[in-house]
């Protein structure tokens, strides 16, 4: 029996992935459903590329975010092992350019996979580059609202999976509930939006997949609508930013801004690689771009003509206050001092139930490797008082009394898990973060 490598790469948009029917033209499968695939004999991280590119004309637009082990697939009837390799993109592009291997392409959310006749194994391969618990727990690249989308695939794919095997069971959902609502106790739209989803399935766990993919696109949509809030907040102007936010960078491209400050943002540091991709964007027209140190900061908003600061937020307390990347209060509190306006952009399912904000520190590595004997206090995020900034939802600014409504919505929702203590759903939720991107 032969033995050949192949890679399988899943594109994903949003929260659907890239299905591709194959034509005659292939040696094998032909008419059925697969995604971007071939032959991986030499280096699959560069040949996983260059079939993205040969079959979508996509790889530009394409970021890695995973490979899954390989894995073995017997073919008794063409007298083939396959080798697997699987893979993981995020594209922010649509507009594919398929070639002779393709006769026809969708983009659907991943679980289509279980209804169609597909190459062999194609659900398997998703599932090894497919968000998890752990993924989302241990993502320090990305942001809040990004993480919140993973998880709610997390619970749909489980789901589905269930579902189509007949083996739907309400409690074994909502233990995955729990563990996902928990992954990261600092991001709240992570709770709030699993909790949503628990609370309108209502104890039917054939129900969930299908309330899953319902929030998926509603979260989606709430985080575009909050960036287009914000833009009209920030149009032409000059405006200093911190971290990594997708809904911030989203606002940023429709605001069309005067000037950006980015600050490096550490521990973590991604404020560079936000300011090298903005500075990019760009053409000879285009706004300049700043990068400059945490430390300076203060002295830039008493400088540099800012008209406005904004940034993201991984959590709005039900008292008003942001939790948001560390450097966010200093930033706030310089401005204020300067009357310079401070805006959190954010989906009101950012805001908590509870007061309590988890700041999730980190080890002394974060700062320092030395040998002296030194503690450190090295949080991730921090915690900026209500009246420095104005938070900004999918429904526009809101008031201090606006956030106690939203967060007395999340309370209520939270109820479904009657086991849920308030450390869990109650006061204690916080916090996007290190590297974030909404």
């Amino acid at each position: 029996m032969d033995e050949t490598h192949v890679v399988t790469c899943f594109l994903r948009n949003g929260s659907d992935v890239l299905l591709l029917r194959r034509s005659d033209a292939v040696g094998s499968y032909s008419g059925m459903w697969g995604t971007v695939a071939g032959h991986a004999e030499g280096d699959p991280d560069a040949l996983v590329r260059e079939e993205i590119e040969e079959e979508t004309g996509l790889l530009d637009a394409a970021t890695f975010v995973r490979r899954g082990d390989p894995f073995a697939v017997l073919d008794e009837a063409l007298d083939v092992r396959w080798v697997v390799h699987p893979y993981l993109f995020d594209c922010d592009s649509r507009a594919v350019t398929t070639n002779a291997e393709t006769v026809e392409c969708e983009w659907v959310p991943p679980t289509r996979i279980l209804e169609r006749e597909t190459v062999p194994n194609l659900w398997r391969s998703y599932a090894a580059v497919a968000p998890t618990v752990e993924t989302v727990a241990a993502d320090r690249t990305h942001g809040a609202a990004y993480l919140s989308v993973r998880a709610l695939e997390v619970l749909r794919d489980r789901a589905a999976e269930a579902v189509a095997h007949d083996e739907a069971e309400w409690d074994s959902l909502a233990a995955l509930a729990r563990d996902l609502r928990d992954a990261r106790p600092s991001m709240t739209v992570v709770a709030n939006r699993v909790n949503r989803v628990a609370t309108e399935a209502d104890g039917d766990a054939t129900a969930v997949a299908e309330c899953a993919g319902t929030e998926i696109d509603r979260a989606l949509t709430a985080d575009a609508d909050a960036a287009r809030a914000a833009a009209e907040l920030v149009s032409g102007a000059r405006v200093l930013t911190l971290s990594r936010s997708g809904t911030v960078r989203e606002a940023l491209a429709r605001a069309d801004p005067a000037a950006i400050y980015v600050a490096e943002s550490r521990p973590g540091g991604e404020g560079v690689a936000v300011a090298e991709a903005l500075a990019g964007d760009g053409d000879a027209d285009g706004p300049t771009v700043t990068l400059l140190p945490d430390a300076a900061v203060a002295q830039a908003l008493a400088d540099e003509p800012v008209d406005a600061v904004l940034v993201g937020a991984d959590s709005v307390l039900a008292d008003g206050r942001v939790v948001n990347k560390v450097g966010t209060r200093a930033a706030a509190l310089s401005a204020d001092r300067e009357g310079i306006p401070v805006y959190a952009v954010a989906a009101a399912d950012k805001v908590a139930p509870g007061t309590d904000a988890d700041l999730e520190p980190r080890e002394r590595g974060a700062i320092y490797d030395g040998d002296a004997p030194l503690s450190a206090y090295a949080p991730t995020f921090d915690v900026t008082p209500a009246e420095a900034v104005t938070l900004v939802t999918e429904d526009g600014p809101q008031s201090v009394e606006d956030v106690r409504s939203l967060a007395a919505a999340a309370r209520e929702r939270a109820g479904w898990d009657e086991d849920a203590g308030e450390g869990e759903n109650g006061s204690s939720e916080g916090g996007e973060g290190d590297s974030r991107e909404e």
